[in-house]
């Protein structure tokens, strides 16, 4: 039985977890050895602006409580601050600390970097087709936009 191409949703995730893995090296070599895969999915959720914890559980697919969790992980490890929602005196919104936007800002190295290494290996027109197709496909996937 010759061997089938998997399916394109399969094709993408093993392109994202690619991605993800050297962005997770890197920021070990910086010395962020301290944050895991699913603390760094939290993160990259947040919004340039500060954000509500049920926004944050939301866009990263996880409970309230699961993302309460992972936010007073990240809070301890001075990567994320809570202050004060200035619309509503009892609310906190999340937003990242100087430390976490230092991380951010060598995760998105990382990636430009990984997104060079692409465009190496595919060529201008092939890579231009890619991120083309995959903005295009985002407008039907994506509710976050």
């Amino acid at each position: 039985m010759a061997d089938e191409r998997p399916p394109l949703g399969v094709l993408m995730f093993v392109a994202h977890r690619h991605m993800e893995r050297r962005v997770m090296a890197r920021l070990a070599e910086e010395g962020a050895d301290d944050i895991t895969l699913a603390q760094a999915r939290v993160m990259q959720r947040l919004a340039p602006e500060p954000m509500r914890l049920t926004d944050l559980a939301e866009q990263a697919g996880v409970t309230k409580q699961t993302a309460g969790g992972i936010v007073d992980q990240l809070e301890a490890a001075r990567y994320l601050r809570r202050v004060s929602d200035p619309t509503d005196r009892r609310a906190r919104l999340v937003t990242l600390s100087e430390r976490g936007e230092e991380l951010c800002a060598i995760a998105a190295r990382e990636v430009e970097s990984i997104e060079d290494d692409w465009r190496e290996y595919l060529g201008d027109d092939d890579f231009d087709l890619l991120e083309k197709t995959m903005t295009r496909l985002r407008e039907i996937t994506d509710p976050y936009r």
